[in-house]
């Protein structure tokens, strides 16, 4: 038997199926980031008390005059 030198996938084909390799890649990706999170426990929270309060403090004095609300 000869083979026939025409091709025979279309594009869409091969695109549906490049697509699907993608998303099973990405899916592995995610089932492997949640295996690694899951070994190393839960990440402690960061203390949000005191963020804010870095929040209202200004960085350079004039900024802290702009900041407050105009009498």
């Amino acid at each position: 038997m000869a083979s026939n030198g025409k091709k025979k996938t279309t594009m869409a084909k091969i695109m549906r199926e490049n697509k699907l390799r993608e998303r099973r890649l990405d899916k592995l990706a995610r089932k492997d980031a949640r295996k690694r999170e899951a070994a190393l426990g839960p990440a402690p929270e960061a203390d949000t008390d005191a963020d804010a309060a870095e929040d209202d403090t200004a960085s350079e004095p004039g900024e802290a005059q702009l900041a407050q609300p105009l009498q």
